[in-house]
């Protein structure tokens, strides 16, 4: 069977050559319904780019990357990687780009950027996972790769961020325990030098009070926190969790030890309404987060100016596992 040709995808849609040739490498400029057309045509012909070409002419490699400097069980078992990679990828298919991922040890991070860079196997990354005084910021821009940050880093910092605050979920997560009488509330948060788990403690502290215990973000490490809380002097009668996956685990330890706690999460993942009781969480979109940092960063490589992208703040899902101080639903 013949490949598809641009020539074939114009004659679908009805449109030149050269208005396909701006849309399928990212341009802007042309009309949504028109854009639309010509991706729709593209996808129902299976025309796919000539990468090996379109390098050669434009000293490009069509591919943006995402080192994770996390354990591969923790990263298959945290279903936010897979809702933003997924988003990422849909907007990658569309433009005809690739995303190289990279799995690491934390101690081999800056290497695998180097080497994405050293080999110009990349036009840019997305940096993830942001941390306190972040030095990847640096490092990034001395090797010249182009940059979107999920969420504003804590350092200065020339790239744009797609504007993620978890502020407004924990804030709202807090008040809405003390609302129902609870008034010792504890945190279980993540590793202290991940930013967004330092602003979600912070919001806890500067709203609440209560115990806090540091974890890991995985179901392990939210169920030996649980079980160090609820087994203290003064066990806490609400605990608000930096994840679905520590509160979910949390909620385990809690009715094997017979103690009655209203929990909230953080995430709003799938599982989250089919727990029991469901739980309450706050909702967060890490699709649209991966849809909004591709799009900014191919612009950013296409020499577009780019400034900050906002993205609609995390919101409060009331479910079953918080209620008035006494126990909770069953």
């Amino acid at each position: 069977m013949t490949r598809p040709t641009i020539r074939d995808v114009a004659a679908a849609a009805g449109v030149s050559k050269g208005t396909v040739s701006f849309v399928l490498n990212g341009r802007p400029g042309v009309a949504e319904d028109t854009k639309r057309r010509i991706l729709d045509a593209a996808r129902e012909l299976g025309w796919t780019p000539s990468h090996q070409a379109r390098a050669l002419s434009t000293s490009r490699a069509f591919a943006v990357g995402l080192v994770l400097a996390r354990e591969p069980e923790l990263l298959g078992a945290d279903p936010f990687f897979p809702a933003f990679i997924a988003g990422v990828e849909r907007t990658l298919s569309d433009r005809g780009q690739a995303l190289v991922l990279q799995v690491v040890p934390e101690d081999e991070e800056e290497a695998g950027y180097r080497r994405l860079a050293g080999s110009k196997r990349v036009d840019g990354v997305f940096l993830l996972d942001l941390r306190v005084g972040d030095t990847r910021i640096a490092l990034l821009e001395e090797l010249g790769l182009p940059a979107v940050t999920i969420a504003r880093p804590d350092v200065p910092s020339g790239f744009p961020a797609v504007l993620v605050d978890d502020r407004p979920g924990i804030v709202a997560a807090v008040r809405h325990l003390q609302e129902l009488g609870h008034r010792r509330i504890a945190h279980v948060g993540g590793p202290a030098h991940f930013l967004h788990a330092a602003i979600r403690k912070k919001a806890w502290e500067e709203t609440g009070e209560g115990p806090y215990v540091e974890a890991d973000f995985s179901a392990a490490g939210g169920a030996q926190a649980t079980r160090e809380l609820l087994e203290g002097k003064e066990p806490p009668t609400a605990i608000v969790y930096a994840n679905d996956l520590m509160a979910i685990a949390g909620m385990a330890v809690a009715q094997e030890l017979g103690v009655p706690v209203s929990v909230t999460g953080f995430d709003n993942t799938e599982l989250a309404a089919y727990v029991s009781p469901p739980l309450t969480t706050v909702r967060t979109d890490p699709y649209l987060w991966g849809r909004k940092a591709a799009e900014a960063l191919l612009g950013l490589i296409e020499g577009e100016h780019k400034t900050d992208i906002p993205v609609p703040p995390a919101q409060l899902v009331v479910r079953g596992s918080t209620a008035p101080t006494g126990g909770t639903e069953r």
